[in-house]
Order: C-alpha cells, then sequence, then structure tokens
C-alpha cells in the first residue's frame, strides 16, 4: 500500500507544518464512532443478534477511550449505550454498572433520561419510552420471582412528583398482587418496547443522514465492480457435463417463466443473463408460486384465525394507538406501525367497529 511507511500525511511542500497525529485518529475514531452506532441501529432493528454483538463491541471500545463526550457525539454515545443496555434488558445477571443491584433496563433508563435532554421536539414518543422502560424495569424483576427487589427498584425510579404518582401507585398494586401477568405489564410488554425504540432509531437515522463512511465503502465497491455489469453478457466456457446441468438448468427456468410470462424470450444456453433479469424472474416466479400454493389454503387459515385467535389486550391498545396516530380508515399503514399477530387490514377495520359499539354501549 502507497505510503504505508508513514501513517500520516506528511508535511506539505513549502515548509507547512504537518498534520498532528493525534487529531487525524481523532477525526478517524468519530468516523468510526457514527458507523458503529449506525451499524447497531440497523441490526437492533432488524434483530440480527450477532451483527449487533460485533459493532457493540467496536462501539463499546471507542466510547471506553473518551474521557469526555464532545458535544456533537453525545447523541451519538447515548444512543449507543441505550441500545447495547435494552438489548440485554431481560437479562438481570448482566451488569452494566458498579452497583450490583442496577439491571440492564435501569441502566439504560439513565441514558434514556439524557438522551430527552438533547431532544425537545419527540415529546409523546419520549413520554412513551420512558413509561415503558420503567415499566419493564418492574416486569423483568417480577417474571424472575424477585418481588422484593421489584418494590426496591420502585422506590429508585419515581420521585414525589404529582406527575409520577398515577404510574407508580399503579406499579406498587402489581408489585403487591405478585402476578407478572396482569394486563398493565402485558400491554406495555418488552415487544412493545423494542417496537417504540424501533419508530426512535428510524427517526434519529433520519436525522442523521447517509452515513459518510458506509457511502464511501458502497463507491468502492461499485468503482471495483463487485456486482452484476461485470457478468452482464459474458460468455462461460464449460465441459460436457457442464453444460448438460446448465441446460437442465435452462429448461427449468423457463418453465418457471411460462407460468407469468406466455412468451420468454429465447436463452442462450452458454451465456448469463443480467442480474436484473434474474431478479425480475425470481421475484415473477415466487409471488406466482406463493399464490398458487396459498390459493386453497388462504380462506381456511383466515377464517380459522378470525374465528379462534382472540384480540388481546395489547392489540387493542395497538389497535387504538394506530388510529390515533394515523387516523380511521388507514388500516394498512396501521397495521404496519403495529405490533399484530397474524391480522389483516380486513381484521383491523372489523376489531375497531366491534370496540366502537362497545364503548357506544
Amino acid at each position: 500500500m502507497a505510503g504505508a511507511a508513514g501513517a500520516f500525511p506528511a508535511a506539505a511542500d513549502g515548509g507547512g507544518c504537518s498534520v498532528p497525529p493525534a487529531e487525524v485518529e481523532a477525526v478517524v475514531a468519530d468516523w468510526v464512532l457514527e458507523l458503529a452506532c449506525c451499524c447497531l441501529c440497523r441490526h437492533f432493528g432488524k434483530g440480527r443478534a450477532a451483527e449487533f454483538l460485533r459493532w457493540k463491541k467496536v462501539a463499546q471500545a471507542l466510547i471506553s477511550d473518551l474521557s469526555k463526550i464532545p458535544p456533537h457525539q453525545k447523541k451519538t454515545v447515548y444512543l449507543c449505550q441505550l441500545l447495547i443496555r435494552i438489548e440485554k434488558g431481560q437479562s438481570l445477571e448482566c451488569h452494566f454498572e458498579n452497583d450490583q443491584r442496577i439491571s440492564p433496563l435501569e441502566s439504560a433508563l439513565s441514558f434514556w433520561t439524557s438522551l430527552e435532554k438533547e431532544e425537545i421536539k419527540l415529546e409523546k414518543l419520549h413520554e412513551d419510552i420512558r413509561h415503558l422502560i420503567q415499566i419493564q424495569i418492574i416486569a423483568v424483576y417480577m417474571e424472575n420471582g424477585y418481588f422484593k427487589e421489584a418494590a426496591e427498584v420502585l422506590g429508585r425510579l419515581f420521585t414525589d412528583s404529582e406527575s409520577d404518582k398515577p404510574l407508580r401507585v399503579k406499579l406498587a398494586t402489581v408489585i403487591r398482587s405478585k402476578d407478572p401477568y396482569v394486563p398493565l405489564l402485558q400491554t406495555f410488554s418488552y415487544s412493545r418496547l423494542i417496537s417504540r425504540m424501533k419508530d426512535y432509531i428510524e427517526l434519529f437515522m433520519k436525522e442523521k443522514g447517509p452515513n459518510f463512511l458506509i457511502q464511501a465503502a458502497t463507491k468502492q465497491v461499485e468503482s471495483e465492480g463487485l456486482g452484476a455489469p461485470a457478468l452482464e453478457n459474458k460468455t462461460v466456457n464449460v465441459n460436457e457435463n457442464d453444460r448438460r446441468n446448465l441446460e437442465t438448468k435452462q429448461r427449468s427456468m423457463k418453465e418457471e417463466e411460462s407460468i407469468t410470462n406466455p412468451s420468454p424470450g429465447d436463452l442462450k444456453p452458454t451465456t448469463i443473463r443480467p442480474r436484473s433479469q434474474w431478479k425480475r424472474s425470481t421475484n415473477r416466479v415466487l409471488q406466482s408460486l406463493d399464490s398458487s400454493q396459498n390459493v386453497e389454503k388462504r380462506g381456511d387459515a383466515l377464517t380459522y384465525v378470525r374465528r379462534r385467535q382472540r384480540w388481546t389486550s395489547e392489540e387493542d391498545w395497538e389497535l387504538k394507538s394506530g388510529v390515533k396516530e394515523f387516523g380511521v380508515g388507514n388500516w394498512a399503514k396501521i397495521l404496519v406501525h403495529g405490533n399484530f399477530k397474524n391480522r389483516t387490514s380486513v381484521m383491523l377495520k372489523d376489531r375497531w367497529r366491534t370496540l366502537r359499539k362497545i364503548e357506544q354501549g
């Protein structure tokens, strides 16, 4: 690699001062931390545990080297720490603080409070997530049978302010019941917390914009031709056995294409088609197969779901929240953004009608 002998640029011609290596390293670390945060957000949102763990180690190494968080990196650091703790939120054996009484979610709450101080325009989402973290701190203790610890943490979580009093009273009642399956804990569940965190991550990433290193890497990959363009219309030399296998596969492809394309173009036996054509063909075949394989049982399956699957209080809460946010009639959008189990937009519409009748008496 050119210039490997000197890790940093030499002084400019004319006797100018060289760039201090420490400052260069600081800029690079800044970029990598932003990349780590971006990757943590993406893998958290997709539920990719292994990839999340890999970038978690990167983020923790970079953050541990910060003697003081630069103002422009506060939100990035807080969010990394928050996601790392929420990802371990249901494990009471994991500790992030010197005080062993502090669970991962209680530690996460401190970083969420710090994030709230950096923002002023997401008050409703901030409040939802704060309450979900508080409730789940109690819920995790109760689910593990630690009712005494749940009562102790309740005293640490809430002040004597009037705004906190209603939730504090409800949680105190729940702890006394020693029942981790009461409606409050089921409605404001851990999965609901994860869902709302994904909403926040999406907004955070939009505000941040494209990541610099990812953009640079994407351009590098494209410039090296690591994709379909280099293979388009490229003739392949094969031996006789390979040729027969290739022809067999191509005949199969023609048969599959005929499902949705009555007059497909001829395929040259020794030519690889452009990736874009393969992708379109594959998508058409998969859609057609999905339709043909499920058309017979879809009606019975949906009927079974409607007849057998009871609506939970959590789903009702999701539906009401969705209507409040997107409006009556936007069932498809509510379905996508809500946490529903095997529901369709038609089911949402029917359930909303039922809920309205119940409310009207």
